[in-house]
């Protein structure tokens, strides 16, 4: 809001006479006090836009907090994180130690040599990468897989059991397509011993959709069939 006052009325007003009735069109414009209020007006788009901008900032930032990997705690009892557990630090240095033994007995450029070493970084990056990914070591320095359903251990078996899952039925879904394929024709046997390779290979990439194609036959009743 902006409040405007003319600069003249700082000088002094006429006074009438007295006896003598106050003429208003003797007074000149200009000693006319005019008092203008503008209010800016704020735009309806500004309050309805916050509600949207703080719903935008606060789905970035959990999408943010839930994609970021959780510091390994130990929440269960008799487990440790394992990059902190003396005895899978004593595991690692064992299995070092003892490809590093074996490796003496080899040139250092022949072929066995090459393969001993080449192991000792896979048993080093492997090593390492339990303690990343927050795996709880025990008393025996062992990581243990916890399948009790904790969102914060999904990764240890939650998801790698639905994608062992998803895995198998696509292989058993595209085993059962082509034996439905071949059942008409005159001998389905041979086509059991000899695959058809370019029909096994178009029910192969179809085969990837089996959770969506299994609903649909079970909704249609075709997925068991039915006693004779």
């Amino acid at each position: 809001m902006s409040l405007t006052i003319p600069a003249n009325l700082s000088k002094p007003m006429l006074k009438p006479k007295l006896g003598s009735p106050l003429n208003p069109s003797k007074l000149s414009s200009s000693s006319r006090a005019t008092v203008v209020c503008s209010a800016a007006q704020t735009p309806e788009k500004d309050s309805s836009k916050s509600p949207l901008q703080a719903f935008s900032a606060a789905l970035a930032l959990s999408s943010i907090l839930l994609s970021a990997p959780l510091p390994a705690v130990a929440d269960i009892s008799g487990l440790t994180p394992c990059k902190e557990s003396k005895q899978f630090a004593k595991r690692e240095k064992q299995q070092i130690k003892k490809l590093e033994s074996s490796l003496k007995l080899y040139a250092p450029d022949s072929a066995p040599a090459l393969a001993i070493k080449a192991t000792v970084e896979k048993t080093k990056r492997r090593f390492d990468n339990y303690g990343k990914q927050g795996l709880l070591c025990g008393a025996d320095g062992l990581p243990h897989l916890i399948v009790s359903g904790d969102q914060r251990h999904w990764g240890e078996f939650i998801t790698p059991g639905i994608l062992f899952l998803y895995i198998a039925g696509w292989i058993g879904w595209v085993g059962r397509s082509y034996l439905i394929a071949i059942r008409g024709e005159k001998k389905p046997a041979m086509k059991e011993i000899i695959i058809d390779v370019p029909l096994a290979t178009s029910l192969i990439f179809r085969g990837f959709s089996w959770p969506v194609s299994a609903y649909r036959e079970f909704v249609n009743g075709e997925l068991v069939v039915k006693d004779v």
